[in-house]
C-alpha cells in the first residue's frame, strides 16, 4: 500500500478540471493536495465562511485556481460553471455543527439544502455530470444495530442529518431525472492531519475531540470535558470510529474514478470498523504529548449514541479502498505534529 491506501496509481484525471466546492476546509483542502498530485486540473470554490485561505495555499502551491464564491449566488455559479468548465464537481461545502443546527434550523436548510439545489442546477445547465458527495454517518442516527451498514435505517435526528439526508435524496432524484453520475460518501469521524505537519483540522468553535485534546495539552485549555461516563461501554465513555482525513480523500478520488468510468451511483460507509473510547483517546494522546491532559466528567450530550462504528464493505468492494493512516495512534501523532507547529491553528482567510 502506498501513503494514500491501497494503490492508485492507475488514476486519471478528468478531461477537464475538477471544482472542489469548500476547497478551503479541512477535508477538501487534503483533497484537493492528492488531486493536484495525481495530476488533475482542479478549480476551488469557497467562501471563505469556515475555510481558510491558508489550507488553499498550502494544498496547491499554486497549482490550483481559487474562486471565491457563495453556493447561494446562483448567477455567479453560472459563471464559474462557464468560465472553468469543470468535468467533475466534489461537493464539501456545507454547514456541520449539530448544535448549531438544533437551534438555527433554518441556516441548515438554506445554506445545507437550498444551495446544493443551486449547485446542481449550476451543473445540469453547463452539463456537468459527475458528481462526488461528502455525506455523513449523521444520516443513520440512532443506531439500531453496530456496527453501521449501508443498509441500516437512515433516519437523522437532527436538522444536520436531515439536511444532509435531504442533500442525497436531491442528489438521487437528478441522477434519475438528468443523468447525474454520483457518489455519497458518509464519513464517520474525520480526524488527523497532513503527515508533512502543515495542514490541520481548525474549526471556530472547536467541536472535535481530537483537537480539543490536544489544545489542553498545548496549555490552551485547562481541561477535557467527557461528556458522560455511564454509557454501555467498558469503559463508559462514547466510541467512536476514526478515519484519517488522508483516507478520505484518497476515497473521494476513487469515486471520481468509478463515475468517470461510467460506474455508480456509489453509496457508502468511510470508516475502520474500530471504535475507540473517550477514555482510550484520552490516555493515548497523554503518551503521545507526554502532558497529563486533566479530564473531567460532565453531563451527558442530548443525541449522543453510546456507539458509532462503520460497518459494511462497500468502501472496498465498490472503490478498492483500503484505509491506510487510520490507526489511531498514526491519527494522534498526524495530529499533533501540526498542533504543536500551528498552536494557533490555521489562519482564516479575509
Amino acid at each position: 500500500m502506498g501513503p494514500h491506501g491501497s494503490s492508485i496509481g492507475d488514476f486519471v484525471p478528468p478531461a477537464g478540471p475538477v471544482l472542489v466546492a469548500g476547497g478551503a476546509g479541512y477535508i477538501g483542502s487534503h483533497c484537493v493536495r492528492l488531486l493536484l498530485a495525481k495530476g488533475a486540473d482542479v478549480v476551488v470554490l469557497d467562501n471563505l465562511s469556515t475555510g481558510h485561505m491558508g489550507n488553499f495555499e498550502t494544498a496547491s502551491g499554486g497549482r490550483a485556481t481559487f474562486v471565491r464564491c457563495d453556493l447561494a449566488d446562483r448567477p455567479r455559479l453560472a459563471e464559474v460553471f462557464a468560465e472553468h468548465g469543470p468535468a467533475a464537481v466534489i461537493h464539501f461545502a456545507a454547514k456541520c455543527y449539530v448544535g448549531e443546527s438544533v437551534t438555527e434550523p433554518a441556516k441548515y436548510y438554506q445554506e445545507n439544502v437550498g444551495c446544493t439545489w443551486n449547485l446542481l442546477e449550476a451543473m445540469r445547465a453547463a452539463d456537468c455530470r459527475d458528481l462526488v458527495f461528502s455525506s455523513t454517518c449523521a444520516t443513520y442516527g440512532e443506531p439500531v444495530e453496530i456496527p453501521i451498514t449501508e443498509a441500516h435505517p437512515q433516519n437523522p435526528i437532527n436538522p444536520y442529518g436531515r439536511t444532509k439526508l435531504h442533500m442525497e435524496h436531491m442528489i438521487e432524484d437528478y441522477g434519475r431525472a438528468y443523468g447525474l453520475r454520483w457518489a455519497a460518501l458518509r464519513y464517520f469521524n474525520a480526524a488527523g492531519c497532513s503527515p508533512a505537519g502543515d495542514m490541520g483540522e481548525s474549526h471556530d468553535p472547536e467541536t472535535h475531540l481530537i483537537p480539543l485534546v490536544l489544545q489542553v495539552a498545548l496549555g490552551q485549555r485547562a481541561e477535557i470535558a467527557m461528556f458522560g461516563d455511564d454509557y454501555d461501554t467498558p469503559d463508559g465513555t462514547c466510541i467512536r470510529d476514526y478515519i484519517h482525513v488522508d483516507d478520505l480523500a484518497d476515497a473521494h478520488l476513487r469515486a471520481l474514478a468509478v463515475l468517470a468510468s461510467g460506474g455508480g451511483p456509489v453509496v457508502c460507509n468511510l470508516g475502520t470498523g474500530e471504535g475507540y473510547s473517550v477514555k482510550e483517546l484520552i490516555e493515548l494522546a497523554r503518551e503521545i504529548t507526554g502532558h497529563a491532559i486533566p479530564a473531567r466528567i460532565a453531563p451527558r450530550r442530548a443525541g449522543d449514541p453510546a456507539r458509532l462504528v462503520c460497518g459494511g464493505t462497500r468502501g472496498r468492494d465498490l472503490l478498492g479502498w483500503v484505509p491506510a493512516r487510520s490507526d489511531l495512534r498514526t491519527i494522534l501523532e498526524d495530529a499533533w505534529r501540526w498542533h504543536q507547529a500551528h498552536p494557533k491553528g490555521a489562519e482564516r482567510g479575509v
